[in-house]
């Protein structure tokens, strides 16, 4: 078996080990509450979720188990980030309520807010057939601000919470938004191409500011927004993500390469003023070719190394292949920069000559003459 699937191997197997303790501290673990309190919910095992609906106003969120993980139903099936997916099911287990019943009769539901189509929030944990596990309805908060009337979707009875839950119902704050965390230290060049035309950036030695290559005469390059464009790499976010719909037209490109020789292309629509982004690595060494064990460790150490970069690269792609992103504003503008907007006219010095003593001498003389002043 190659190091590249032994490396996917391993991968799977730390993802599977993390939900499985987690797993394993929710069903089991001994909580305690403060006097006075209770849990909402109890005796649930998360091995029986099958998804989870949030509801909020006019939002619904849907969250699907699929091998093993979480995804983003409404976000055509986009992985979740673990641990966010771990932090909602945590959240809901752990409400505390009074252990006083505010009231158990289904005519007060409507003031208090807790019936489903007055809740603030509606969270049901769903099995894998789509029956309802278990239900939370978060209400009205109540006058002071620090708490809210909450019930169990199968119970009538109503409590007070120690504290308002606040439950995420954007499908966008359940995945990893970040794409790229590339260090400017690393960066050897980046490449921004578009109908328009190419220019390439390069840092320079010892300096935090860049150069352009084959800058034209007369002209100099605006190095803050030289440097942004070069850096634009270090913190990528997406706002929004999306199977490709097939109407984008992708005729802009970034492209970063690092030192380590590893090359990220971004390709870049824009449409009814946004801008949405493809991207994918490549180990542009190409894979080295296994060696025998024999060869010196400081070979075997540099081919490692390589497979490494290559294998990383490769799962970067994987990762993002068939997913459009869409990007904010402020970094669209540093992805897409025209040359012309990243130069400007060389200010021109003014050449003030030294004035003639003899010259100044001869006008006063002159003025002087009759007729003169």
């Amino acid at each position: 078996m190659s190091n590249k699937k032994l490396a996917i191997l391993g991968i799977i197997a730390a993802v599977m080990l993390v939900w499985a303790v987690f797993q394993s501290k929710i069903s089991n673990k001994s909580r305690t509450v403060s006097a006075g309190l209770a849990y909402l919910v109890s005796g649930v095992n998360t091995d029986d979720i099958g998804s989870i609906v949030i509801k909020s106003g006019d939002k619904t969120l849907n969250l699907q188990r699929q091998s093993g993980r979480f995804v983003v139903a409404d976000k055509n099936n986009y992985p979740a980030d673990t641990k966010k997916i771990n932090e909602l099911i945590t959240d809901c287990l752990e409400i505390e309520v009074s252990s006083q019943v505010v009231t158990d009769n289904p005519a007060n539901h409507e003031d208090l807010g807790v019936t489903e189509d007055k809740a603030k929030t509606i969270i049901k944990f769903l099995k894998p057939d789509s029956s309802e596990l278990v239900g939370i309805i978060i209400g009205n908060t109540k006058e002071n601000g620090q708490s809210s009337y909450v019930r169990l979707t199968s119970n009538d009875k109503v409590y007070v919470t120690s504290e308002s839950p606040w439950i995420e119902s954007d499908a966008i704050n359940y995945v990893k938004t970040q794409i790229t965390a590339l260090m400017r230290k690393d960066t050897a060049m980046v490449t921004v191409n578009s109908p328009n035309g190419k220019y390439v950036l390069k840092p320079i030695a010892d300096s935090e500011d860049v150069e352009l290559v084959n800058l034209p005469a007369g002209k100099k390059l605006k190095q803050s927004e030289a440097v942004n464009i070069f850096t634009a790499l270090s913190s990528l976010n997406f706002t929004n993500v999306m199977k490709n719909p097939g109407d984008l037209n992708f005729d802009r490109h970034y492209i970063c390469k690092l030192y380590n020789s590893t090359e990220f292309t971004f390709d870049i629509a824009s449409k009814d003023g946004a801008t949405y982004v493809t991207c994918r690595a490549l180990f542009t060494e190409g894979r080295p070719e296994s060696i025998k064990k024999d060869e010196p460790e400081e070979k075997l150490k540099e081919v490692e190394e390589k497979l490494l970069l290559d294998d990383k690269a490769d799962d970067f792609t994987k990762r993002h292949i068939g997913w459009v992103y869409e990007i904010s504003p402020y970094k669209a503008k540093y992805l897409t920069m025209e040359l012309s907007d990243l130069v400007e006219d060389e200010a021109e010095v003014e050449i003030t000559e030294n004035p003639d003593p003899n010259a100044i001498l001869n006008k006063i003389q002159s003025d002087k003459q009759p007729g003169g002043l």
